[in-house]
């Protein structure tokens, strides 16, 4: 047995009952195999195995009380991860499945990715078992005010910087940041994806789906291909799937389908102008659900319980890109299989490891273009980085301007994923080794500098 097998297999004994953050930890190490050889300095220092123990992690019981004055208990969580390159950046997700485990594969997948922007971020992660859905404003506003009286204690502008994630936007981040500034007396950017008015970024609440999307776009560039014309399948209804459908129509592609956890819309018509700011209004504004789509758009088809990667194999559908944007594992290999079968032949990831490894190894035995979570759906924690530093610079900057820096941006991780795949003897299309080795050796250099601590 391999060095870094030997490792999965101990990190597995000491992490029971946490199969998201094993898979992650697997697929990060297995891709790292041809760096053993090449860097024995990181063997004798055992950074391997560093990087994959958290530097803390927080758990804390949140109480709060309901419209019906019913006092409430949730479980809080802040994974600081990894400062070797910057202070802790990541999000906040409130949902009912988060867990140690979940937060932990999300604030390890943190680390690469933050370290393939090229910005001096850190990778950490949080959240709660708290399920904002069918919640009061008045509610959620008691709830994160309980999680941010013990959170603050922990997080700064120059130590961890939390934002949104599932369950956590405009909304949630204005309430935490809030009374962070009243309980520490400071107007500093501890936050981001904040509120234009607040300290926030033009282009945030995009950046995810943006960037995917042109992460894409520089794929298919590798074929001499682009969206015009292309059938697009994406899943998800927030902010990432939202914004994703919006730039796919910028670069001329046909969007048909989006989901929430209720089901699934596939609109062969196309998802238009018109149609996306329905769904805008319909999720962000009235939190309503998909199937009140076909109510607007009968053409449409509403699938109940299923989501858009169900549809697709079960209905037989052809599309030639998938956005993956909803959350971790929504694609499994009979997914996968289909997509193939159908014809697609280019995978952005928007969500977090949303394929299982199995199909994972379908593109890869496949070679299809593949963009994985950490490089692909890097746009958002750009745009956060980007809005650290307008926010330590004291100016804000045009929406043009940070479009520009987030696509260059995403062109510079394309880049630095190819070139690692190339230098440590895989394919250049092998994005997922490359994201993987990029990210990890430029976090590995820096603790190795540290020294022992």
């Amino acid at each position: 047995m391999s060095y870094l097998k030997e490792l999965v297999a101990k990190t597995e004994a000491k992490n029971p009952s946490q199969p998201e953050f094993i898979q992650a930890v697997e697929e990060v190490l297995l891709s790292l195999e041809s760096t053993v050889d090449k860097h024995p300095e990181l063997v004798a220092a055992n950074i391997y195995e560093r990087i994959i123990e958290p530097d803390r992690q927080l758990m804390f019981r949140v109480p709060w009380v309901d419209d019906a004055g019913n006092v409430q208990v949730n479980r809080g969580y802040r994974v600081e991860f990894n400062n070797a390159i910057g202070p802790y950046k990541g999000g906040l997700r409130f949902h009912p499945s988060v867990n140690l485990g979940i937060i932990k594969f999300l604030g390890f997948e943190q680390i690469f990715k933050n370290s393939l922007t090229t910005l001096p971020m850190g990778g950490g992660k949080g959240g709660s078992d708290f399920d904002p859905k069918g919640k009061s404003d008045g509610e959620v506003m008691r709830f994160t005010q309980a999680f941010m009286s013990e959170l603050f204690r922990y997080i700064g502008p120059d130590t961890d910087v939390p934002a949104g994630d599932i369950g956590v936007g405009g909304r949630e981040i204005g309430y935490m940041f809030g009374y962070y500034k009243k309980i520490v007396n400071e107007h500093t950017g501890v936050f981001t994806g904040k509120g234009r008015e607040y300290g926030g970024s033009l282009i945030r609440p995009q950046a995810t789906g943006y960037g995917a999307v042109y992460f894409a776009a520089e794929m298919l560039a590798t074929r001499n291909d682009s969206f015009e014309n292309k059938i697009v399948a994406i899943s998800g209804a927030g902010n990432v799937a939202q914004y994703a459908i919006e730039k796919i129509l910028d670069l001329g592609g046909k969007p048909i389908s989006f989901c929430d956890s209720s089901g699934t819309i596939i609109d062969m018509e196309g998802i238009d102008r018109e149609k996306l700011a329905y769904i805008l209004d319909l999720k962000n504004n009235r939190r309503g659900r998909a199937k009140e789509y076909v109510e607007k758009y009968p053409n449409a088809k509403y699938f109940d319980g299923k989501n858009v990667w169900d549809v697709l194999r079960d209905e037989g559908i052809k599309v030639s890109i998938a956005v993956p944007a909803a959350t971790q594992n929504e694609i499994d290999e009979t997914h996968a299989e289909a997509l193939i079968k159908n014809g697609c032949y280019c995978i952005s990831e928007g969500a977090n490891m949303p394929s299982v490894p199995k199909a994972v190894d379908i593109y890869l035995e496949n070679k299809i273009l593949y963009g994985p979570g950490k490089a692909a759906n890097a746009g958002g924690v750009s745009v956060s980085g980007l809005e650290m530093s307008q926010n330590s610079l004291k100016l804000s900057w045009t929406s043009e301007e940070v479009d520009t820096r987030l696509r260059n941006i995403m062109k510079s991780i394309h880049s630095a994923s190819r070139e690692a795949a190339d230098t440590y003897g895989f394919d250049k299309d092998n994005y997922v080794a490359g994201a993987n080795i990029a990210g990890f050796l430029k976090v590995a250099k820096a603790m190795l500098a540290y020294g022992v601590i």
